[in-house]
């Protein structure tokens, strides 16, 4: 990173796309937590999935961009609506999901997006780092995955697994053994 940045105004091309997809994500994310219907909730979360994934490709990250379309869009998004049609969840609105702290709920999250941002612009003031191609490339990310991360990746994919084992157990009303 060098200190010096370039200009901030007017803004690159590649700045004002990265600002408009992360205000896709901002909404779609908004719109998760406030919709009342679990299936919808579901599908903006896809919506702000690829949204970060826009970012990425912006970033000139493009392994790290198909990872998370690949990954976030197409298995947590589909375990995550495989194990709402599993467990017979309502698929229409539910006022069951509302538990009346809007208000203090709201005021935490903009608390809380204060001092981030606080945080952040407070120690990144200064800094610039100007976009080269090639850095999100396949050949560096493999390599850390594959020499250092092996571990964790594996125990993650057993998780999921296990997850999803659990959820059609839970779900089967036709199992021996269940009262």
């Amino acid at each position: 990173m060098t200190s010096q940045a370039p200009g901030l105004w007017p803004p690159s091309g590649p700045e004002v796309v990265f600002l408009l997809l992360g205000a896709v994500a901002v909404g779609s994310a908004l719109l998760v937590v406030t919709t009342r219907q679990l299936v919808h909730a579901a599908l903006w979360l896809v919506v702000c999935f690829g949204a970060l994934a826009g970012g990425y490709l912006v970033l000139t990250a493009e392994f790290v961009a198909w990872v998370q379309v690949l990954i976030y869009v197409g298995a947590v998004v589909v375990l995550l609506l495989f194990g709402i049609m599993l467990t017979r969840a309502p698929i229409g609105p539910s006022a069951g999901l509302d538990s009346g702290n809007r208000w203090a709920a709201a005021l935490v999250a903009v608390a809380t997006a204060a001092v981030l941002v606080t945080v952040i612009v407070t120690g990144f003031r200064t800094a610039y780092a100007p976009l080269q191609p090639g850095r999100g490339a396949a050949e560096p990310l493999g390599a850390s995955v594959f020499r250092t991360w092996v571990l964790p990746f594996e125990a993650l994919s057993v998780l999921l697994l296990a997850a999803l084992i659990g959820a059609i157990v839970l779900s089967r009303t036709d199992i021996r053994g269940r009262e």
